[in-house]
């Protein structure tokens, strides 16, 4: 897997892809893996691998080869990269991580439920919990602070 860096709606994204010579190749974004079809130089197909995707599908981007997950304004993590906000509405289960903890881009740092369906949070970026803004059983709105970076 080769590691190249997007940016999306004015955000870097680090992507992992595949060997492109084949086709579908495997691309990863923020831990979540998918199968891409390129078709010239627009994606032509995007499907997660796994049977339920831990977050939102990222969508296609032109002219990039590579997709990339579209942000929303409040649920992505803030612009200083500080902050990992609820991607969704729902309960935290099994927080993964306490302050102090050293983590790595894609680390599950807690299992969010929301809809009856278990969803993996992961880290968008390597460095060290500040602190958990949250605990086991709470619930949270879209948007609301779970984990801060320092």
């Amino acid at each position: 897997m080769k590691k190249i860096k997007v940016i999306v709606n004015e955000k870097p994204y680090e992507v992992e892809v595949g060997d492109m010579s084949i086709s579908p190749f495997t691309v990863v974004v923020n831990g979540q893996s998918y199968q891409v079809t390129l078709e010239g130089e627009q994606v032509q197909e995007v499907r997660p691998v796994a049977s339920a995707p831990a977050a939102p599908a990222p969508r296609p981007v032109a002219p990039a080869p590579v997709p990339a997950p579209a942000p929303k304004p409040a649920a992505a993590p803030a612009a200083s990269g500080d902050v990992l906000t609820a991607p969704m509405p729902g309960v935290i289960l099994d927080i993964a991580v306490k302050p102090g903890d050293k983590v790595t881009v894609g680390q599950q740092l807690c299992a969010l439920e929301a809809m009856k369906m278990k969803n993996a949070i992961r880290s968008p970026r390597e460095g060290t919990i500040a602190s958990v803004e949250v605990q086991d059983g709470q619930r949270v709105n879209y948007g609301e602070v779970l984990f801060r970076f320092s």
